[in-house]
């Protein structure tokens, strides 16, 4: 090609590092190219959070006109800025790999609070001025208080640096970029399985004119099927709600075993509470729609849950804030028992929340670099409450898996396991060898004997003992839904003959309401 190629990019650090990057690969290809900046709507109005601009494409619009006028020939985007169908004569030739997809939380250390969700104080002062993280935010942590925050990544990074915010929120690709120095801060990586990322976040989308065929024959040669095809599920939920950047929208999607996998929460504004599903399929055919269909079928219902829910509980407060009606009790009742001596161990692992409490309310002495390692987000919150941190969280439903990676991870050192009398010993029973385990008893359960039954449509089950106590009180109806936290629990559930037992993607609040949801 003899002509020079000109990328349209906006002006921005992170912008023109993606331009920069595209550039390279553009001149590998053997083709002569410079940058263009062209100013855009998102970058003129900077007084306005995304979700009170008018339209779309706040940050696209005046690029793919100067691609129309052949002003440029490439424009480089952020695919989640991108309006999910292109102008009329042009085309996406080409997605890149995805980056990091996750958020992050960026905390100043004076505001850190480790026994808190998310690491922020109570009461915060955080900045976004994204629908989206808002509504998912005000979700996990009603009391803080959400701020406006604009501007390109280093100006809202200044403004946290400034004492304007106690948080900010921040797409991960951006920082990791432009590689930001950000020790003066607390850093937390959020699972975009938790806190869904916008449809297409950390891929870039390269556009050019539908008839510059010569440039699409070099264009195409960086382009990424597999990400193409994830990224395509997410963006046709985002086309199916007709929506932008200003829309109350996460979706995230991946392909294991050749299963696509999505998480998706919608609200309907920023301040309400979203609803959350998770979906499998083999086939991206129509997949899509059957995620829009179960979001917009979501009805209210009565739900029996079987634990005492806080009263900050997501799953309680996601639920009845969409209408449901939320019973929260446990079937059973636990106990402390004492234990004389600690044994000095290299590890100390927890399978429950009432392990972690029982165990540290008797003050055991441990080494002073001794490990923790426990199943699901619930036990490592519970964990971080009494101010220790996991270094492995086994956080899928199967605790044989769990059992299996965990002891992987151990090698050959030592673990403790407190647990509850007659406990399942799961995760021990995946251990080749048993003499570097120990069993510390450090709670008994029992049946709780005057616990009333109200009425449900939905109960999810929580633990296998309280699956005992329950049949001990009453049965399950044909019409009523059954959600098991998980594999012992569902086991549980078989011997009383329940089948079409759900399981949910995850064994925490959020895993239970998004199974509730989809039911």
């Amino acid at each position: 090609m003899n002509r020079k190629i000109i990328i349209g990019s906006r002006g921005s650090e992170l912008a023109l590092w993606q331009a920069n990057h595209v550039l390279r690969k553009v001149q590998k290809l053997g083709l002569t190219a410079e940058i263009k900046i062209i100013k855009t709507q998102g970058d003129q109005i900077q007084h306005l959070s995304f979700d009170k601009l008018e339209g779309k494409g706040f940050f696209t619009k005046e690029i793919e006109e100067a691609l129309l006028n052949k002003e440029i020939d490439l424009a480089v985007h952020s695919h989640k800025d991108l309006p999910t169908t292109s102008p009329e004569g042009l085309k996406i030739a080409a997605v890149s790999e995805r980056e990091d997809p996750a958020e992050l939380i960026l905390v100043r250390k004076e505001s850190v609070d480790k026994t808190l969700k998310y690491l922020f104080k109570k009461n915060a002062i955080v900045g976004t001025s994204s629908a989206r993280r808002k509504s998912q935010l005000l979700a996990f942590r009603s009391d803080i208080k959400i701020e406006d925050l604009r501007g390109n990544v280093p100006t809202r990074i200044q403004k946290l640096r400034d004492k304007g915010y106690d948080a900010i929120m921040l797409a991960a690709a951006g920082v990791e970029r432009l590689k930001i120095d950000l020790s003066e801060f607390k850093v937390l990586r959020l699972d975009p399985k938790e806190f869904i990322p916008a449809p297409a976040q950390g891929v870039l989308g390269l556009q050019i004119r539908e008839d510059d065929y010569e440039l699409f024959q070099y264009i195409n040669i960086l382009y990424s099927e597999k990400v193409e095809d994830i990224i395509g599920v997410e963006r046709k939920v985002l086309n199916l709600f007709d929506g932008g950047c200003q829309l109350p929208l996460g979706v995230y999607c991946i392909k294991e075993d050749n299963k696509f996998k999505v998480w998706a929460s919608k609200s309907d504004n920023w301040d309400t509470m979203p609803k959350r599903i998770y979906k499998e399929s083999f086939t991206d055919e129509g997949f899509a729609q059957k995620i829009v269909e179960a979001l917009n079928s979501i009805s209210p219902k009565k739900v029996l849950i079987t634990r005492d829910l806080e009263e900050n509980s997501f799953f309680r407060k996601t639920l009845e804030g969409n209408g449901f009606e939320v019973n929260g009790i446990s079937f059973i009742e636990t106990k402390e028992v004492k234990f004389t001596t600690c044994p000095q161990t290299d590890w100390v692992f927890f399978a429950s929340s009432n392990a972690v409490d029982f165990f540290f309310q008797q003050n055991p002495e441990l080494k002073p670099k001794v490990k923790f390692g426990v199943i699901g987000k619930s036990t490592e919150a519970t964990l971080k409450k009494h101010n220790k941190n996991a270094a492995f969280v086994g956080s899928i439903n199967d605790t044989k898996v769990v059992g299996k990676k965990f002891a992987k991870a151990v090698g050959m050192e030592t673990v403790l396991f407190p647990q509850a009398k007659g406990g399942l010993r799961t995760i021990q029973q995946q251990f080749e060898e048993q003499n570097n385990l120990t069993d510390l008893v450090v709670y008994e359960t029992g049946k709780k004997e005057n616990a009333s039954i109200p009425d449900a449509e939905i109960l999810v089950f929580t633990s296998p003992s309280n699956v005992d106590s329950f049949f001990t009180k009453a049965k399950i109806s044909d019409k009523q839904r059954v959600v098991a936290i998980g594999k012992s629990t569902e086991k549980k559930l078989n011997e009383y003959k329940m089948e079409n037992i759900i399981l949910p993607a995850s064994f925490d609040e959020v895993g239970l309401a998004e199974a509730v949801f989809g039911i």
